[in-house]
């Protein structure tokens, strides 16, 4: 079984959200069970029904990060070194060559991914794009609306 990359930030932001979810919204969840337990006929409260979905959902993430977190290798990214070559956990500028616009992503593990913190995985077709590329070079990359030119502009490594 390979271990999946995460960054020292990502593994630290998914064991924050366990903690949470143990304790705060699972004693949160059993109480909001208990109280709707307490009204009566279970078939007909709706209530009841609501929260022990919820309480479903809630154990499924915990076992699933509790899961992803196991079997993590987690990547010190400040102390990877690569100088203006793009790899795992850089941080990378870039400018669309037709538009002009500038944006910023970082490159992470796939447990951590999430566009709109401008994390994308290492498997999207981006990353494997910007994958052994420098500062200065420009690239094309097939994206779901067409093929898309950039130049890398900046590229740096923050923990």
């Amino acid at each position: 079984m390979s271990r999946a990359p995460i960054t020292k930030a990502g593994s630290e932001r998914l064991r924050s959200e366990l903690e949470r979810l143990k304790s705060s919204d699972r004693p949160n969840i059993i109480a909001a069970i208990a109280e709707a337990r307490a009204h009566g006929d279970l078939k007909e409260n709706a209530e009841y029904h609501a929260a022990r979905e919820q309480q479903s959902f809630i154990e499924g993430r915990i076992a699933a990060l509790e899961g992803l977190l196991s079997t993590a290798e987690v990547i010190d990214v400040s102390r990877l070194g690569a100088g203006n070559r793009v790899v795992f956990g850089a941080t990378v500028d870039l400018e669309d060559e037709d538009s002009g616009e500038a944006v910023t992503y970082q490159i992470v593990g796939d447990l951590e991914a999430d566009i709109k913190l401008r994390l994308i995985a290492v498997s999207s077709p981006i990353a494997r794009a910007l994958i052994g590329k420098s500062e200065g070079d420009s690239f094309e990359f097939t994206a779901p609306n067409g093929v898309k030119h950039y130049e890398i502009t900046g590229v740096r490594y923050v923990a």
